[in-house]
């Protein structure tokens, strides 16, 4: 192999300066620089476990005393075939095969409904055309792929538990499973096609959460990912919905090798009813995880194994190499931060929930703020938890389901979530007592990120269908570990904009000698992993809806007071929740305000039940001129973070002056 050109090094293409193991050239791929830049890292840590059986040892503690296994088993496998399919049922395989056609079998594998396992070949007559060209034929062409079509819960456990190692019902009822190697989303390897189309709509560069690859490459790794799910005896389909608006809800289909996957989709996306299942016709939107599989790592753009793959063009998502099901559900939330501003929907990375009264709160916030503890209210409808879509008839979820930590849960702190974990739900890479099947959720021996993923309806005070009127407040969390933002501020439409764009909490991360400082961590509109779009191109559709509706912004810190993390203290939840309480009524626009210094911000003089002392930072800090360092400290981090957003300029001029001057003043 010749050495690549200078020319050919600056386009991005391989070269293999230096030899790798066993002789084999050493991999440098295009895009490596670029992903060092990714906007908003939140990938985990790698698995302790070498091997497969190794990682599912540390699903189950074991105990003192063996089990004695049972001789002699048998199992009896109800075989009467299930091929009998009506005209409706054979379009909808035929649309499948369509789906699992790849440019060299243009029509796909010949797929046929039912497990293989329980209905054996000989039951099936099939007349085989003699192909007229043998060369443009693969054996794969040949063969039969048994379709999983929408399967129930009951159906899918029972696949899970049977064929795939690592799954387990638990005490509740949950069912247990492993996501492998990957046990979180893969941002660096994500990539998004650039064409003459996206080219100018997506953003892209520093920042952004969107790393380029060109149409040839994509089309090798969808290949690549329908021959692997083509060569499968069975393949799962689940056919389903984004958006509960059923005006601009989206038709998806979602092709998976695992039960698992399948029963995560099932929970996560909009169920059909069986008529409207019955007419679904062609989906809009297409998923082809082939996860159990790599990616080829010689192919132009890859930087490892895993390859998350999207084309807009071609309405098509491809995975290879990771089997993290969160994985599917943030490429579709990707999907609808594109589709849904070019109909004048805004797309939201947010809580929702509407009072008895019908006011609606969006609840905006990155991990560790409380939204999910502030949305989830037992006074208050949930219409969801996680993503959202405002357009001229209101809010509604884009999910059928929510996508729970488990972390530490208890049913104390989270009684909600923590019943939710039953029948049905699907739970990642949690540890178990081997006899019991009690879940130990305080157990990170697998990770730290383990989830639980279940229908919305588990939750008693979902609103369904998960719908509701325009918002009227939209609140913007942030954990201030610094602990100088004041635990409420009133908001104008540039501030809400600006702080949008901003997303801004403050991590505690551990260094020597046991000191620990806040790290400020900036998310642009608290999700700049998912978003398509240049942010400000969202916070403007955001303050356009909030003035046409007549929304009112706030900015609540749920982090420290009197101090920064060490010193301070963490202000208490009762306190916030009485914040929240006092917004939701409509008390809090009647408060007398005065403004802040630096931030400029309104806070209130007084709300009940939380002490007023507490409601300006500068009072409960004992060291002043502290409190004014750290203040300015943190302004100046919010600039910093600011001005990668000051060169961006459209036909617009989205980003005026006004939002600008909306930030810290360090003058």
């Amino acid at each position: 192999m010749e050495m690549a050109s200078e020319k050919q090094q600056a386009a991005g293409e391989y070269n293999f300066p230096t030899k790798g193991r066993n002789g084999l050239p050493r991999i440098q791929t295009h895009g490596k620089e670029q992903a060092k830049e990714i906007c908003h890292d939140d990938s985990v840590p790698p698995v302790k476990a070498q091997t497969i059986d190794e990682l599912h040892s540390l699903q189950k503690k074991q105990r003192s005393v063996p089990n004695t296994p049972i001789k002699g088993e048998t199992t009896t496998i109800n075989q009467s075939p299930k091929f009998n399919v009506n005209e409706e049922e054979q379009q909808r395989l035929q649309s499948i095969s369509a789906s699992l056609a790849s440019l060299t079998r243009e029509t796909g594998p010949k797929v046929v409904r039912g497990d293989p396992s329980e209905t054996p070949r000989a039951h099936v007559t099939h007349h085989v055309q003699a192909p007229t060209d043998i060369m443009n034929t693969s054996d794969s062409g040949l063969k039969f792929t048994h379709i999983l079509y929408n399967l129930s819960p009951a159906e899918l456990y029972e696949q899970a538990i049977k064929y795939e190692k690592g799954s387990f019902i638990t005490s509740s009822g949950a069912l247990a499973t492993l996501s492998g190697a990957k046990t979180g989303r893969s941002p660096r390897d994500k990539r998004v096609v650039r064409d003459e189309t996206t080219e100018n709509e997506l953003w892209w560069g520093k920042g952004s959460p969107n790393i380029e690859m060109d149409e040839h490459t994509f089309m090798i790794n969808r290949e690549r990912a329908v021959d692997y799910l083509c060569s499968l005896d069975k393949v799962y389909v689940n056919d389903q919905f984004l958006n509960w608006d059923p005006v601009h809800r989206i038709k998806v289909r979602i092709v998976s090798a695992r039960a698992y996957h399948s029963l995560f989709m099932h929970n996560m996306c909009i169920r059909p009813t069986p008529e409207e299942l019955e007419e679904f016709g062609t989906p809009e939107f297409t998923i082809y995880n082939a996860g159990m599989f790599p990616c080829n790592r010689y192919t132009h753009y890859m930087t490892s194994s895993t390859s998350i793959d999207l084309n807009l063009a071609r309405r098509e998502m491809v995975i290879l190499g990771t089997q993290y099901a969160g994985e599917m559900k943030k490429g579709l939330f990707g999907v609808m931060h594109y589709l849904m501003p070019k109909r004048q929907i805004l797309s939201l990375h947010s809580g929702c929930n509407m009072g008895k009264d019908g006011d609606v709160a969006l609840f905006f916030g990155l991990s560790g703020t409380g939204k999910t503890t502030l949305s989830t209210d037992h006074n208050r409808y949930l219409i969801g938890d996680d993503e959202h879509c405002w357009s001229e008839n209101g809010v509604s979820n884009i999910e059928g389901g929510c996508y729970a930590k488990c972390i530490d849960l208890s049913k104390d702190k989270e009684p909600d979530i923590f019943n939710a974990i039953k029948f049905g739900t699907v739970m990642e890479n949690v540890v178990f007592d081997e006899h019991t099947r009690e879940v130990d959720y305080s157990d990170k021996s697998v990770t730290e990120n383990t989830r639980a993923a279940y229908p919305i309806e588990y939750i008693p005070n979902a609103k369904i269908p998960c719908v509701g009127p325009h918002p009227k407040n939209v609140i913007l969390l942030a954990c201030d570990a610094f602990g100088v933002l004041p635990p409420v501020s009133k908001l104008s439409l540039a501030q809400t904009m600006y702080h949008f764009i901003s997303g801004y909490t403050a991590l505690v991360a551990g260094t020597e000698d046991g000191i620990k400082e806040p790290q400020a961590t900036f998310s642009a509109c608290f999700g700049a992993a998912f978003i398509m779009l240049h942010p400000t191109k969202y916070a403007t559709m955001l303050a356009e809806k909030m003035k046409k509706h007549g929304a009112t912004g706030w900015l609540v810190n749920t982090g420290w007071s009197g101090g920064s993390y060490g010193s301070g203290k963490r202000i208490k939840l009762a306190y916030t929740r009485k914040i929240i309480d006092a917004i939701h009524s409509g008390r809090l626009l009647e408060a007398k305000y005065k403004k802040t210094e630096i931030f400029g911000l309104e806070i209130p003089s007084e709300i009940e039940g939380v002490p007023s002392e507490i409601l300006d930072p500068a009072n409960t800090w004992p060291d002043k001129a502290s409190h004014k360092e750290t203040l300015m400290k943190l302004g100046g981090l919010f600039k910093k973070n600011f001005e990668g957003f000051l060169n961006y300029k459209n036909d617009n001029n989205l980003l005026t002056d006004e939002i600008q001057a909306a930030g810290p003043n360090l003058q």
